[in-house]
């Protein structure tokens, strides 16, 4: 697995979760509110985390990314510090690439009660009046 590719792949979620959560994204309980993205995020960022001969820095750029979530220079920054954590560590790149979700795979849902799954094995409902019945 190319680390390079994953560590470019990872970093938009991994910015969401600290967009959303700030520096309390790697101690945060999982939120069910979240929506996808902060969530991959979150987790993949608790993984990173557990690498202790990167966390120092991984910790400083996303303290520094939690106070200006938009500095594309400081998004930089913790792509940059994920990269390195990634190329030192081949089994951790491979454990993240199978967290994303497979290539070419996209999902949007927009507007008030819009939904999208791409597998569903259950009822979905988005409506208030709405009744289900087994």
């Amino acid at each position: 697995m190319d680390a390079l590719l994953v560590a470019g792949q990872i970093a938009p979620y991994v910015t969401a979760a600290v967009g959303a959560y700030g520096t309390a994204v790697v101690t945060r309980v999982s939120d069910a509110g979240a929506d996808a993205t902060v969530s991959l995020g979150q987790r993949i960022l608790q993984r990173v985390w557990r690498r202790e001969e990167s966390r120092e820095d991984i910790e400083g750029a996303v303290d520094a990314l939690a106070a200006a979530p938009e500095d594309e220079d400081l998004q930089a920054l913790l792509r940059a510090q994920l990269k390195r954590a990634l190329l030192a560590d081949p089994e951790l790149t491979a454990e993240l690439a199978r967290l994303l979700p497979p290539a070419g795979s996209s999902f949007t849902a927009s507007g008030a009660g819009a939904v999208a799954v791409q597998h569903n094995s259950g009822v979905i409902s988005t409506g208030s009046d709405a009744t289900i019945q087994r």
